[in-house]
């Protein structure tokens, strides 16, 4: 059991010049549904308005730690907020996005149940008024480490594995094995930290319904990684490499997969395209997440209800 005074979960926002953003960030991150978490934000050395606004919201907000350091990139901010954080649970959002109003809750409920040492989400893609919502994975599923290895043979570089912020992670694994992000790179290093992170996890549950809106942006991962020179591709995968081969080895799955393992060099950055539909809110979309949701918890509970009568009726003809 946690102590009284001990959060959930910790909600870790890194933040440099993001005034523009800001505001929408973190009233989605104080409008949570899961109520018992903390939210610290870290300030690299904004040149605008956003130590501002972050004291602000502290101000109307005890859950609310505010932390307050020179520019050194969004990976040393991560790591300040994990040395900060005392929740059972971690997540990172970033400062240009904003989280579905049950997003934390759903996550965190999700790890509870099923004690996972990972919850992996799907999310919302946005670019200006369009938006579409991702699906990388088949339902909800509860897979040991190996499964879900398997699973990210397949696209090794989809944002789905490789970001940070559509994942809940359990703080006493970062704890005990120094999982941190590199401060040296400056691309692909939450991929880097997830390598870490999957090669000390046990169990995995992925979550159906989207929690999380990605707001696509000039400067973006993808956006960056198709404008790359060839060679410079190569050698940042190169680097990349050597760490996710090393994940399979550790599993003693790389002879086994080594052809499909070595496709790595074939995948590419992506976070999914957003299709030319009319726009639609990002309200209404939620909704039509959480109805999706419920009509998957009715399947099951219709399988369980037939499953139980089937076992009950098994043990009436044994006993007659």
């Amino acid at each position: 059991l946690l102590p009284m005074d001990t959060p959930l979960v910790s909600l870790i926002v890194p933040i440099h010049n993001a005034e523009a953003t800001l505001h929408a960030c973190l009233r989605s991150i104080c409008s949570q549904t899961q109520r018992d978490i903390e939210i610290i934000l870290v300030n690299d050395g904004s040149m605008d308005d956003s130590l501002n606004i972050c004291r602000a919201f502290a101000a109307g907000d005890e859950r609310i730690c505010v932390i307050d350091k020179p520019n050194s990139g969004v990976s040393d901010s991560r790591n300040a907020g994990i040395e900060r954080a005392r929740g059972k649970y971690v997540q990172f959002v970033d400062s240009d996005d904003y989280l579905t109003p049950d997003a934390t809750r759903l996550m965190a409920e999700r790890a509870e149940a099923s004690r996972c040492d990972l919850v992996i989400a799907e999310f919302f893609r946005v670019v200006g008024k369009r938006m579409t919502a991702s699906a990388s994975m088949p339902g909800e599923l509860t897979l040991t480490q190996k499964e879900f290895a398997r699973f990210l043979m397949d696209s090794p570089l989809n944002f789905y594995y490789g970001v940070m912020w559509n994942k809940l992670y359990r703080r006493e694994l970062l704890m005990e094995h120094g999982i941190r992000c590199c401060s040296e790179l400056r691309w692909c290093e939450d991929f880097m930290f997830n390598l870490d992170y999957y090669a000390h996890m046990s169990t995995v549950c992925t979550l159906a319904t989207p929690v999380y809106y990605y707001v696509k942006r000039k400067g973006s991962l993808a956006n960056s990684y198709a404008a790359m020179a060839p060679s410079r591709v190569f050698r940042m995968k190169k680097a990349m490499y050597e760490p996710y081969k090393g994940l399979f080895e550790s599993m003693e799955l790389y002879e086994e997969h080594r052809s499909q393992i070595r496709k790595f060099f074939l995948d590419f950055a992506r976070d999914g395209g957003v299709p030319p539909f009319a726009p639609q809110e990002a309200e209404k979309a939620r909704l039509q997440a959480q109805r999706r949701e419920k009509v998957l918890k009715k399947r099951l509970n219709r399988s369980q209800a037939v499953e139980s009568n089937r076992t009950y009726r098994r043990k009436a003809a044994r006993r007659t």
